[in-house]
């Protein structure tokens, strides 16, 4: 009896070590993690898990804070997500890399009627999304444009989905966020457009995909497949607008004359992230405080995947 124990537990420890011995394929996945929350700056996502979706598991969130806690903690593989969120992630030592944009341009300042020029908005509220966002950037560049600066305005932050509401019951005189919401305030005949962002930061970066490193190492196979059909998936929504609006409706309660006017301000088919328009992001965060140690280009950004993708075209 003896012996069978004994060789039972020599046994259990060459399976131990062996299994240490290999940690890919413990965290090798079949199914790759992606939050997102619902505007149609996920668009590519909502697209490519109707094309090709069999291994991808989108994960819907409410707010960024929850999308950023799941990230950080490896709870999800990837996210599609306010830029500068997943930037100071990486500055805090959460190692994520940014493989894509998730959309060109699309962030309009949305004002109430009697709101006809900046100058007005002196002593006002303005929402936001975030202090850590695209749309506080543009807020800042609009009011510098005009002479004016942060502390001239009221600022809150608000969750997109309140900002119509918020600017029809005058809580608010205006907000810039990501679409829908900024279409959806002009459409309700709430609000008009003040600015749109290519007007105040041509080429802006707002949100982006991103991917953990960890998962990035144990599934390299899997992340280049996943970005190839992402990035396909942008061109195709460009290309047939019908398959646009109908995988939009799948993901958003939006009705088509709000979601119709949302994609004639919103691209999808040039997805790279540019060196200078990052560095120009960086610039802004630090004029503004916002970050002292912004993650360097060649830390964050991984444009292999989209090289690879672009070569096998």
């Amino acid at each position: 009896m003896k012996r069978i124990i004994t060789f039972m537990l020599c046994i259990c420890m060459v399976i131990s070590l062996s299994a240490c011995g290999h940690p890919q394929s413990a965290t090798k996945k079949e199914t790759i993690k992606i939050g997102y929350l619902p505007i149609t700056h996920a668009a590519p996502l909502y697209s490519e898990k109707e094309l090709n979706g069999a291994n991808i598991e989108l994960v819907k969130f409410g707010s960024w804070i929850d999308l950023v806690d799941a990230l950080n903690s490896g709870r999800i593989d990837g996210a599609s997500i306010l830029i500068e969120l997943a930037m100071k992630a990486k500055e805090k030592g959460i190692d994520v890399k940014a493989v894509a944009l998730g959309h060109k341009d699309g962030n309009a300042i949305i004002s109430a009627p009697e709101i006809d020029q900046v100058s007005d908005l002196k002593g006002e509220t303005v929402a936001i999304p975030h202090t850590l966002s695209s749309h506080n950037i543009l807020l800042h560049k609009m009011l510098k444009e005009n002479n004016l600066t942060q502390e001239d305005i009221n600022i809150v932050e608000m969750t997109p989905p309140e900002m119509p509401s918020a600017l029809a019951s005058k809580e608010i005189a205006s907000y810039v966020v990501a679409e829908p919401f900024g279409a959806l305030g002009v459409t309700l005949d709430k609000g008009k457009v003040l600015y749109q962002s290519e007007e105040l930061w041509p080429h802006s970066l707002c949100c982006a995909l991103v991917l953990r490193s960890d998962f990035i190492k144990h599934n390299s196979e899997h992340a280049q497949q996943f970005v190839t059909n992402y990035l396909k998936a942008g061109k195709h929504i460009e290309a047939h607008e019908d398959d646009a609006k109908s995988f939009h409706q799948t993901y958003l309660n939006i009705d088509e004359e709000t979601l119709n006017l949302s994609l004639d301000w919103i691209s999808y088919d040039a997805l790279r992230i540019e060196k200078n328009d990052y560095q120009e992001l960086t610039n802004s965060l630090i004029e503004m405080g916002l970050s002292d140690n912004p993650p360097t280009y060649e830390a964050f950004v991984d444009s292999s995947f989209i090289d690879h993708a672009e070569v096998n075209e």
